[in-house]
């Protein structure tokens, strides 16, 4: 968990790419970490990442909620639905009881 007011570092990704490529040519996260001053750990993740990505399925892409201006008339018509479908569900639940 990240501690209040810790800053994140963001890396190019031609210096992902260059330390990934002597990461395979057997250099070690230490000697990389010193080289480019960037943390071991960070530079295992990358490479984790680039092996397993069926783990990080969000590489790249937004996450969250969408925007109101991404949304397609589809899409307020799927979410429309789903309320309907929510509200007939909480009207059965209070005349159960």
């Amino acid at each position: 968990m990240a501690s209040k007011g810790q800053k994140f570092n963001k890396y190019s990704s031609k210096l992902k790419e260059e330390i990934i490529n002597e990461l395979l040519e057997g250099k070690s996260y230490t000697t990389l970490s010193r080289k480019y001053d960037v943390p071991a750990k960070t530079i295992s993740t990358w490479q984790q990442k680039l092996r397993h990505p069926e783990k990080y399925p969000y590489q790249g892409q937004k996450r969250g909620r969408p925007k109101e201006k991404d949304l397609t008339k589809e899409d307020y018509k799927e979410r429309y639905e789903i309320l309907k479908k929510y509200r007939a569900f909480l009207k059965e639940q209070r005349e159960r009881k």
